[in-house]
């Protein structure tokens, strides 16, 4: 009895090591990616190193999509970078990476909190528009305002003196219209027709 139980066992034992084998490993390539997460959290790591093992990471999802800590490794790189890109102004390209993020994780708190962030840097409210003062630079304002969105921005060299136009849609469903003469804020207009007493 004892010896016809110990075969079954091992037979089902080799059962389920050949079905273990054929399922693909993906450890050897996810430790290949993660040598690569050193360069790129180095102290002075290049911009680089830090594109390829995003790159890396993204590509390995792409092919294993069920992998748990690779999918929470990726979206806490986007995660980084919408922060970057939040950080410098750039709330539309930021909008985007918060919305892949929260695709795949609805429950991500910090990307939902970041996008309603980046969501009402990109329509200016009047209370904004108030906080501006003649004389302040293009780094001022876009602390307050965040920069225009591509392509919301004009620029005219007039006899010499360089005037700049900066746009963003405003909350209230318009356009406001911030100007710069050499680089520092002259007038600014709520709308076409409300100019902001600067």
């Amino acid at each position: 009895m004892r010896r016809g139980l110990i075969i079954i066992l091992i037979c089902a034992g080799a059962l389920g090591c050949a079905d273990r084998a054929d399922e693909p490993d993906h450890q050897s390539e996810w430790r290949d990616i993660l040598t690569r997460k050193k360069a790129a959290v180095a102290r002075q790591a290049s911009a680089d190193a830090r594109q390829v093992y995003a790159d890396s990471v993204a590509a390995f999802v792409r092919r294993n999509p069920d992998h748990g800590r690779a999918r929470d490794v990726y979206h806490r790189i986007q995660l980084e970078f919408a922060d970057d890109l939040a950080a410098i102004g750039r709330h539309q390209d930021a909008v985007r990476f918060y919305q892949a993020v929260l695709a795949h994780a609805p429950d991500n708190d910090a990307a939902r909190q970041k996008l309603a962030s980046s969501l009402e840097r990109l329509a200016v409210s009047r209370e904004k528009l108030l906080l501006l003062d003649k004389g302040m630079t293009h780094r001022e304002v876009s602390r307050i305002l965040g920069k225009p969105v591509p392509g919301w921005t004009v620029r005219n060299d007039r006899r010499g003196t360089v005037l700049e136009a900066w746009y963003y849609r405003t909350t209230s469903g318009g356009l406001a219209g911030i100007y710069f003469r050499e680089g520092r804020v002259f007038a600014a207009e709520e709308n076409s027709h409300a100019r902001i007493g600067l």
